[in-house]
């Protein structure tokens, strides 16, 4: 197999609010996988049918201090479920479209990252700024295909915060949100309703510069094979 020059470009995501970022970008395929690899890795082969690329985006954690919401990453390797270089002309190109984005290593395994220490150690092990729950799945379908593969997220949580149990429990195979999972969780935890609060603000500014961003970023994901 391998790319097909002039191909759309695959963009593997977490949420369908994420894809919506990118709806009537030309050139662009995008799927969500909402917590689900099984799921994600079938919607993505699918699509990758007649593809020149697939590129993992949306919302990240940082690994590091010094990673502040709205801070954009483009990932040059991956570590974790895979290790795997990025397509270093993909890089290049994505982090000109995305001036004072930060560009380093990236971590995916499929795992949530339950404590502040772990997340840390990850970080220090594998020189990894930031992590999420696709980039691997993503990036085992583009090696097994020969197409070229790119990370481009954008932090939505800092190293030393954790995801509530009300925001991880409401992660539906389809991409979408799952509300009663979510309210049946502050229900049987009231302490994280702050935490939770404050974990919508950053999600939403996330969301914000996600969108302003898949516009700079433009037609293909800024792919030119």
């Amino acid at each position: 197999m391998g790319h097909v020059s002039g191909g759309h470009v695959v963009l593997a995501t977490g949420f369908n609010r994420e894809v919506a970022c990118v709806a009537g970008l030309a050139g662009v395929v995008p799927v969500a996988g909402g917590g689900d690899p099984v799921a994600l890795r079938a919607r993505i082969e699918a699509a990758a049918r007649g593809a020149a690329g697939i590129v993992s985006f949306g919302m990240t954690g940082a690994l590091v201090d010094g990673l502040v919401i709205g801070d954009w990453v483009v990932a040059d390797r991956l570590a974790g479920a895979l290790d795997r270089a990025c397509d270093p002309a993909w890089v290049k190109a994505l982090a000109a479209k995305l001036p004072g984005a930060h560009v380093g290593g990236f971590f995916a395994d499929g795992r949530m990252i339950d404590t502040v220490a772990e997340k840390l150690a990850l970080g220090e092990r594998h020189r990894a700024l930031a992590v999420d729950m696709e980039s691997h799945v993503a990036g085992m379908v583009a090696a097994e295909r020969g197409l070229p593969f790119a990370i481009v997220r954008c932090v939505s949580d800092g190293a030393r915060h954790l995801l509530p149990h009300a925001i991880t429990v409401s992660m539906r195979p389809d991409g979408g949100v799952d509300g009663k999972a979510m309210m049946r969780s502050l229900a049987a935890r009231p302490a994280q309703v702050a935490d939770v609060a404050r974990t919508a603000a950053g999600f939403a500014k996330a969301m914000r510069e996600l969108k302003r961003g898949a516009i700079r970023i433009g037609p293909r994901m800024a792919f030119a094979g």
